[in-house]
């Protein structure tokens, strides 16, 4: 297989995701392994909202690489604020990197974008539609705690604006797992999801209540409530702070469940889980950096990279 960009997680079948995941293995075990690979190679840093995470550690993965970054700023300090289209802030981009990492609030933007440019586009989320690098390091995390065949996986939160959810749930399909997802009805997972995931096979459940399912789950997948994708702040009220878990609502749990969470949190998980044995949400952030070395060693290899898992048609330049 060979891609051009990674848009979604759609993209991604299980020969590819276990593919990436065992290269970010090797490069978590020996971190220079590909040092120097990429001396010449800049990948320029676009994000229209905020990051702590993803833009650090995509960074952090091109610098171990031997490379570099070279970061658009805000959009306050960027021509976007003078009306400049995303089209064309691309194109410019284009001619100063090798690669281009974007984040923006309008779903679809990185498909669009991956339209005006001859250089790899990795989507690093677009507004409640995907975030397919984070689920790769969270696949990674979810098959070094559990495994990934014969897993029973909850996700809870806000199931209708949170784009990892619907990036995870997407790849999980490429597997023997099975989904239950937890939520205020008001952020159930929306319809399109479901249909997309019921027309690739998945066995999915729909729950409002943690209680029902905790018992049962390998893994727990928390997210925040989104309130800066909803349109009206009293309807965030509304549900602001009804899902949240702690020590004493572990007590129901398996002793092996995996707790983990995109970050970053707000109240849904109380501090005194993070020592626990249940959490794995920091090493979650960690294994960031092993698995976008490995998404990027694949995507910038160009031409010669016909083994990678992940590779472009053109190359980087």
């Amino acid at each position: 297989m060979r891609h051009d960009h990674l848009l979604s997680a759609g993209q991604l079948t299980r020969e590819d995701i276990e593919a990436v995941l065992d290269r970010a293995a090797e490069l978590d075990a020996d971190p220079d392994a590909a040092a120097g690979r990429y001396d010449d190679t800049l990948l320029a840093l676009c994000f229209f909202e905020p990051s702590t995470r993803t833009k650090m550690s995509f960074d952090t993965a091109m610098k171990r690489l031997g490379g570099d970054t070279v970061d658009m700023g805000t959009v306050e300090s960027s021509s976007v604020k003078k009306g400049e289209s995303l089209a064309d802030t691309v194109r410019v981009i284009e001619g100063y990197a090798d690669g281009i990492v974007l984040r923006h609030p309008s779903e679809g933007a990185a498909k669009l974008a991956s339209q005006f440019v001859d250089v790899p586009v990795v989507n690093a989320g677009d507004g409640a539609g995907q975030h397919p690098s984070q689920t790769l390091l969270d696949l990674y995390t979810m098959r070094e705690r559990a495994g990934l065949d014969d897993l029973t996986v909850g996700i809870m939160g806000d199931l209708k604006y949170g784009r990892t959810v619907h990036s995870l749930a997407s790849a999980l399909t490429e597997f023997d797992a099975r989904m239950h997802f937890v939520s205020p009805e008001s952020l159930r997972l929306p319809r399109s999801v479901q249909f997309d995931l019921h027309d690739a096979g998945a066995r999915l459940r729909e729950h409002t209540d943690l209680d029902e399912v905790l018992p049962e789950l390998d893994v727990l997948y928390v997210t925040r409530i989104q309130r800066e994708r909803f349109p009206d702040e009293n309807e965030y009220q509304k549900v602001a702070g009804q899902y949240r878990i702690d020590a004493e609502t572990l007590e129901a749990a398996r002793d092996d469940l995996t707790v983990m969470h995109p970050l970053p949190r707000v109240d849904e998980i109380a501090p005194d889980v993070d020592d626990s044995e249940y959490a794995a949400y920091f090493a979650q952030a960690h294994n960031g950096v092993p698995v976008r070395m490995a998404l990027l060693d694949g995507l910038l290899a160009g031409d010669g990279a016909a083994d990678d898992p992940v590779a472009t048609d053109g190359g980087g330049r």
